[in-house]
């Protein structure tokens, strides 16, 4: 395996390879294409969804060599002086290409005189140069500066596209992934390519095999094990407190995180509501588990009513949005078991 890490080797190249992304680079290609590219900017979203990807690739796209491509690091760059260096060089003409292309990264951590000095260039830009922003915190960049440019927001990615991009770099790399591990770094990943390539990355390192499964996909995550999510679903299908109260005990006793069990949960029962009202979706819906699991939860379909399940769910979001402190972690999820089987709570 290339001593680059993942997330380096598998950056996209062009237009074609951002996945996830389609409705910023429908709209960039078109602009590309009919010669319509604005002066600047601004790219915001959730870390690891391809914003300074996407913005090397837009640079290249208008025809911007290296020597006229210059990132800026805005967390360690955000002062006064740093952007007054920047709105010097850009009178400058371009060495080799026909735009400057200035990428601002973390924008959002400029100094509020930094932001007032580059929202003169951005009113006044020279025609050779471009600037791409990128944030995580579209909240704290100023309306002044959002106003002069075009905004793309990036989405979060898909779990099914992540699960599909981690199975082919695998498969490159010479790992096997089964589908319980895919879809645990899917779930994982939150959204984020880089974070399901970091991860990919940690687990060929550690583990050691060639195949992957999802046990020890679990135990590097620390995420619960099968069984114990299987028996406390089944708990509150079957509408069994003592039994449900026994598994959140063996998982508190197993040092596993309560919210990130009843992330698995809200994960699992909704797939259960999923399958009950839109069974069409079946096929769709079953590549985010393994085979087991997917069996597993299309038991527990039509035990409960479409309301019934409907809120389950609602208690176990209120237990998981909890502010949980130190003392008695796993108090949100009991109370909630009990409201979830109680005769006040959810009937058959």
């Amino acid at each position: 395996m290339s001593e680059v890490v993942l997330y380096r080797k598998y950056r996209p190249h062009n237009f074609e390879e951002v996945l996830g992304q389609d409705h910023v680079v429908t709209v960039l290609k078109n602009a590309v294409k009919l010669n319509r590219v604005s002066h600047a900017y601004l790219f915001s979203g959730p870390a690891g969804t391809g914003k300074t990807s996407v913005a090397r690739i837009l640079a290249r796209s208008v025809g911007c060599e290296d020597m006229d491509l210059s990132e800026i690091d805005a967390a360690s760059s955000r002062g006064i002086d740093e952007i007054r260096a920047l709105r010097d060089a850009v009178r400058l003409v371009p060495f080799q290409s026909p735009y400057k292309v200035y990428v601002v990264d973390e924008v959002h951590m400029l100094t509020k005189e930094a932001f007032n000095a580059l929202l003169k260039t951005l009113e006044e830009p020279p025609k050779h140069a471009i600037f791409i922003l990128a944030t995580t915190e579209l909240n704290k960049v100023p309306e002044t500066i959002i106003s002069r440019c075009q905004h793309f927001v990036f989405r979060k990615v898909p779990e099914s596209i992540i699960r599909s991009s981690i199975l082919e770099i695998a498969k490159k790399e010479g790992f096997k992934l089964d589908d319980e591990a895919a879809g645990l770094i899917a779930l994982f990943a939150d959204g984020s390519f880089r974070d399901s390539q970091s991860m990919l990355d940690q687990i060929f390192s550690l583990v050691g095999e060639k195949v992957i499964t999802g046990a020890k996909v679990r135990e590097f995550l620390a995420a619960p094990a099968k069984n114990l999510v299987d028996n406390l679903i089944s708990s509150i299908f079957e509408k069994n407190i003592e039994k449900g109260l026994a598994i959140i005990d063996e998982a508190v006793k197993q040092g596993i995180e309560i919210k990130l069990f009843l992330k698995f949960i809200l994960r699992n029962v909704r797939l259960v509501l999923m399958l009950q009202m839109a069974p069409d979706m079946e096929k769709e819906l079953e590549t985010f588990f393994s085979k087991d699991e997917f069996q597993f939860l299309k038991k527990h379909v039509n035990v409960f009513s479409n309301k019934e399940l409907g809120n389950i769910l609602s208690v176990l979001l209120d237990a998981y949005d909890t502010r949980t402190i130190g003392y008695l972690p796993q108090l949100p999820l009991e109370l909630a078991l009990m409201k979830m089987v109680s005769e006040n709570g959810v009937k058959k």
